[in-house]
């Protein structure tokens, strides 16, 4: 479990001063308001992640979510938790038209949605946007290396960092993020030993999050369905930690199956007159 023992809401202030403290952060990404109730004595902060296109609505990538998608699953995130810190995804088409526009898309999320931070992705050439946010008042969370909503202009979902330019690129960002303000970057789908780089290079202060990066970064993240096996498809990075699909099909297979043989609703579960 976690180590924060306030009552209040962590902030993206208190995940900043673990990195001198030598913890790791706990993170993963929720949507309901039932299963962010259960991760929030557990995670350092929850991401409200724009995947709930592709876990939640069965779409094949992020690109079609909305704003107001994102809006309404933060605020059921919300109402389920009550300590850990909330993220939430600014999605494809929200921020990258100008800084002022990724302003007032942040500034509508969080106001909407009481989140703590928000998170957006692209490296070097979002750092103008991301101290334009920082500088007013807005907690920014960069993601860098495979950026999923960049998934048609780098040709599929790649692993980056195989080439010294792809490398090089990997750090030019993330130093460029740090520098800008953010506090955390996740780090997605990068060679091993390229993050491992980015994680202890003494220009990158922000707090390194992985998911399929390195051991090294500060802390990890996942997508919770893909670490409860749910979904059908994992990718590599993925440690399975339960097998809730099996469970899932047998529980609605005796549902099924009970209700065509008569044996549900049983007199246990129906209401007797009174008196």
């Amino acid at each position: 479990m976690s180590q924060f023992s306030q009552s209040r809401r962590v902030r993206a202030g208190d995940l900043a001063r673990r990195k001198a403290e030598g913890r790791k952060i706990i993170a993963l990404t929720a949507y309901h308001a039932h299963t962010a109730g259960i991760l929030d004595a557990y995670c350092d902060f929850i991401l409200v992640g724009d995947s709930l296109g592709m876990v939640m609505h069965g779409m094949e990538s992020t690109l079609p979510v909305t704003v107001e998608m994102m809006i309404v699953q933060a605020q059921a995130v919300m109402r389920g938790t009550s300590r850990a810190l909330i993220v939430v995804d600014l999605p494809f088409g929200s921020y990258e038209a100008s800084k002022e526009q990724a302003f007032h898309t942040a500034a509508r999320v969080l106001k909407e949605t009481g989140a703590g931070a928000i998170k957006m992705e692209g490296g070097a050439k979002f750092a103008e946007t991301v101290a334009f946010l920082v500088e007013r008042g807005v907690p920014v969370m960069g993601h860098i290396g495979l950026t999923p909503q960049s998934v048609n202009t780098m040709g599929g979902f790649k692993v980056q960092g195989h080439t010294p330019e792809s490398a090089e690129a990997v750090m030019a960002d993330a130093v460029a993020i740090s520098r800008a303000g953010a506090f955390a970057m996740v780090m997605e789908g990068i060679v091993e030993p390229v993050a491992r780089a980015v994680a202890a290079s003494p220009e990158v202060t922000a707090l390194t999050i992985g998911i399929g990066a390195s051991a090294q970064c500060d802390g990890q993240i996942l997508v919770l369905e893909d670490m409860l096996g749910l979904s059908d498809r994992a990718p590599k990075f993925v440690k399975s930690y339960g097998a809730l699909r099996g469970h899932i099909e047998d529980a609605v297979k005796g549902y099924a199956d009970d209700v065509r043989e008569g044996r549900f609703p049983a007199l246990e579960h129906t209401y007797p007159p009174r008196g």
